[in-house]
């Protein structure tokens, strides 16, 4: 944690100490007078706009995309109930499966087909 605050206050260093040098020459170019007011004003509303992009964009990175691949991810909750809906019928089978084990796999092969999308 400690270097990513580290890297955050130098890039911030950096980039108000190049703005500056930017605002100067830009109000050099223009013969209008230098002021910190002027300054401050301008790099902050760059350094918000810059933050506003990379966080809502860093947002919907993680969170958005994370949800996507819930959703659709055959490593979402539809396997584990998938699992658990296996393990429950073999449970309540154990007795059948000696007396007829085609119809268990019969059965696993049905639980197979609603959980997986693509089934076999």
């Amino acid at each position: 944690m400690w270097v990513t605050l580290g890297f955050f206050l130098v890039s911030l260093a950096i980039h108000w100490t190049f703005a500056w040098f930017a605002y100067v020459q830009e109000q050099q170019d223009h013969n209008q007078p230098i002021e910190t007011s002027g300054y401050i004003n301008q790099t902050m509303r760059d350094t918000m706009e810059n933050w506003q992009s990379e966080f809502l964009q860093l947002i919907w990175q993680v969170a958005g995309l994370s949800f996507l691949l819930y959703v659709g991810s055959p490593q979402s909750k539809e396997s584990t109930d998938r699992i658990e809906a296996k393990i429950d019928l073999l449970a309540k089978s154990l007795k059948e499966f000696t007396e007829d084990p085609e119809k268990v796999k019969e059965l696993l092969n049905d639980i197979d087909k609603k959980y997986y999308k693509n089934s076999c």
